[in-house]
C-alpha cells in the first residue's frame, strides 16, 4: 500500500508553492531534447540558454546584439577544474554584471557591464521551477527533483526524500547532492543554494556546506517564526524563494572565504538575513535628516555567526544608495574578537 505522503506528493506540493509565488512550473520531460517544446538540444546542456539570451537582450536594450552574445558566452564559460572556483567566478558575474567590450559610435571601445539579472525589479526576470530535470554528463545520467531557474540559470536545487522510507533521511538527501556534485558538476556552476528535505524537515545550505551546516529556515516574512505545525519545506520555500527576498539574498548574503586550504562558500542563515535587512532599514531611517541617530541592538547567542552578520551588514549598508558610501567603525572589547572580525571581513572582502 502506498504511503499517502510520498516523494512525488511532496514534489507536487513543492511545485504548487512555487506556482503560487509567481514562478512558471514545467515538468522536465516536457522541455527535454527532442520534445516539441524542447528548450535544450542536448541533455548535457544545463542552462536554458534561450531564456538567458532573451533576458540579457531584454535587460540590456542599450547594448548591441554582439555585446549580448559575448555576455552569454562569458557567463557560461568555465575556466577552472575546480567547481567551487567556477561557482565563485559565476557569482561575481551574476552580482556585478558581465563586462564586455563595446565599440561606440565615435570609434572608441569601452567596457560595459551586462546584467544577467535585474535585482531591483524582480518581475523583470524569468522565474521557473522544473521537476525531474534530466542531466547527462559523461557516463552519468541524473535527475534532480526540483531545479529553480532565474533567466534560464539554475540557481537552486532541491533534493527530496520519501518520508515513508526510514532510510530516506536528510542525510541521504545531502549525500545525494554530494553525488550529483561529483557526477554532474555542470549543474552547480551557477548554484546559489541547495535544499534538502524528507517532507517533514527541510534544510538549506551552500555548495561547500557540510551536512551540519545545512540549517532550517524558520520564518516566512521575517516578523515571527512559523508555527511548528507548519511544514518546514513550505516555510523554507515561501520564506527564502520569494522573488524579492531571493534576489536580495543572492546579492548581499553570499560570501566566499578563501584560505590556504580551500575556498568556502557561506550563505546567511534566516536570523542573519532578517536581522541585517532590519538593521539596514533602521540605519537609513536613523541617519535621515530627521532621524534620531539610534538604530538598535542585534543580540546573538554564542556561535550563531555574529561576525558574519556584521560582514553582511557592512556589505549591504555600503551598497545602500541612501547611505552615500558610509565609513564603518567596528569597536570590540576583546583582542580575540579583533582578530576574529578582521579574519571574517578579510576573507569575505568581495
Amino acid at each position: 500500500m502506498n504511503h499517502p505522503f510520498n516523494e512525488s506528493t511532496i514534489e507536487s506540493l513543492c511545485l504548487s508553492w512555487f506556482e503560487s509565488m509567481g514562478y512558471g512550473v514545467i515538468n522536465g520531460p516536457a522541455i527535454a531534447p527532442g520534445e516539441p517544446a524542447a528548450e535544450r538540444t542536448d541533455y548535457h546542456e544545463v542552462v536554458l540558454t534561450g531564456r538567458l539570451r532573451e533576458a540579457v537582450e531584454r535587460l540590456n536594450p542599450q547594448l548591441p546584439a554582439a555585446a549580448h552574445e559575448e555576455a552569454v558566452r562569458k557567463a557560461l564559460l568555465t575556466e577552472s577544474p575546480s567547481l567551487v572556483a567556477n561557482n565563485r567566478t559565476f557569482h561575481r558575474l551574476l552580482t556585478d554584471g558581465v563586462f564586455v567590450e563595446v565599440l561606440n559610435p565615435d570609434g572608441r571601445t569601452s567596457h560595459e557591464p551586462v546584467k544577467l539579472i535585474d535585482f531591483d525589479h524582480p518581475e523583470a526576470n524569468d522565474w521557473l521551477a522544473v521537476n525531474q530535470y534530466t542531466i547527462i554528463e559523461g557516463q552519468y545520467n541524473r535527475r534532480p527533483d526540483v531545479v529553480l531557474f532565474v533567466n534560464g540559470l539554475p540557481l537552486g536545487v532541491i533534493e527530496l526524500k520519501n518520508p515513508a522510507d526510514e532510510n530516506a533521511t536528510l542525510g541521504a538527501a545531502w549525500n545525494q547532492l554530494q553525488t550529483y556534485k561529483q557526477q554532474i558538476p555542470s549543474l552547480f556552476t551557477c548554484n546559489e543554494v541547495l535544499v534538502i528535505s524528507d517532507g517533514l524537515e527541510a534544510r538549506v545550505g551552500s555548495l561547500t556546506a557540510p551536512k551540519e551546516r545545512f540549517v532550517p529556515w524558520r520564518t516566512i516574512e521575517g516578523d515571527t517564526e512559523a508555527p511548528t505545525a507548519h511544514p518546514e519545506l513550505e516555510v523554507l520555500v515561501r520564506g527564502l524563494f520569494d522573488k524579492r527576498r531571493f534576489l536580495d539574498f543572492i546579492r548581499h548574503f553570499v560570501v566566499f572565504e578563501e584560505s590556504k586550504e580551500a575556498i568556502v562558500k557561506k550563505i546567511a542563515a534566516y536570523h542573519q538575513f532578517h536581522a541585517v535587512r532590519a538593521a539596514v532599514h533602521e540605519t537609513v531611517k536613523a541617519s535621515a535628516e530627521y532621524g534620531d541617530r539610534r538604530i538598535g541592538v542585534i543580540w546573538h547567542t554564542q556561535g550563531s555567526g555574529k561576525s558574519l552578520t556584521m560582514a553582511f551588514y557592512a556589505g549591504k549598508v555600503i551598497a545602500e544608495p541612501a547611505m552615500q558610501n558610509p565609513t564603518i567603525i567596528v569597536i570590540t572589547d576583546r583582542n580575540d574578537l579583533d582578530d576574529q572580525l578582521f579574519d571574517t571581513f578579510a576573507a569575505g572582502n568581495e
